[in-house]
C-alpha cells in the first residue's frame, strides 16, 4: 500500500510511521495544518517536521502556507465544533493531495494522540475517502504514546504543549491561571 500520511508535528509522526513501515506500508508525509497559532508555533512545527524527515529519511511535503485566516473563517461562531471543523479541513487537504499523487490511501498522525476523538476522525476519514474515492487507513496508535514521547526526546524534536489552535492555547493558559489562582487563595 502506498499511503500519504497527514503529519501534524514531528513527535506525533514517530510511532505511526514506525508501525506502518513495520507493516510494509510505503509512506510519504504531508504537513498541512492551517489551525496552528501563533505564526512562531507554526514555524517551529515545520522545523520539527523537517528535522524528523532528515533523521528518518521520510519524504515529507510541507504546505508552508500559514492558513490561520481560513481556519478562523471556518470556526468563528462554531467554536463548540472547532475540532470537527479542524479535522475536516486537514483530512480533506490530505485526501485531495493523496488522490492527485495516486496514493492508495491516506491517514493522519492525529490517530496517535490520546487527546483526539478517534471515532470522529475514523468516521470522517472514511466519509472523505468515499468523497475523493481513496481509502482511509485507520489504526489506533495511542498504545505507542509513551514510546513516541521518549523517541521525540531522544531525537531532540520540538514538542508542543497544545494542539496548535488559538482556542487550545487559551485553554492551556486558562488552566494554568486557574491553578495559580487556587493556590494563592486565602483560607
Amino acid at each position: 500500500m502506498n499511503l500519504l500520511l497527514h503529519i501534524c508535528c514531528g513527535p506525533c509522526a514517530i510511532y505511526p510511521v514506525a508501525q506502518m513501515l513495520n507493516d510494509g506500508i510505503r509512506i510519504s508525509g504531508y504537513f498541512y495544518n492551517p489551525n496552528i497559532h501563533p505564526y512562531r508555533e507554526f514555524k517551529q512545527r515545520i522545523q520539527g517536521v523537517q528535522q524528523f524527515s532528515q533523521l528518518t529519511q521520510l519524504e515529507i511535503e510541507i504546505d508552508a502556507n500559514y492558513g490561520l485566516t481560513e481556519y478562523l473563517r471556518n470556526v468563528v461562531f462554531h467554536e463548540h465544533e472547532r475540532c470537527a471543523i479542524c479535522y475536516r479541513m486537514r483530512l480533506e487537504g490530505v485526501a485531495r493531495k493523496a488522490k492527485t499523487r495516486g496514493a492508495d490511501a491516506f491517514s493522519t498522525t492525529l490517530l496517535y494522540s490520546k487527546y483526539q476523538n478517534h471515532e470522529h476522525i475514523r468516521k470522517m476519514g472514511e466519509e472523505i475517502g468515499e468523497k475523493y474515492q481513496i481509502g482511509f487507513y485507520y489504526q489506533d496508535f495511542r498504545s505507542g504514546w509513551q514510546e513516541g514521547i521518549e523517541k521525540a526526546l531522544e531525537m531532540n524534536l520540538y514538542r508542543q504543549a497544545y494542539c496548535g489552535c488559538i482556542y487550545s492555547e487559551q485553554e492551556r493558559y486558562d488552566k494554568a491561571f486557574s491553578k495559580i489562582k487556587q493556590t494563592t487563595k486565602k483560607p
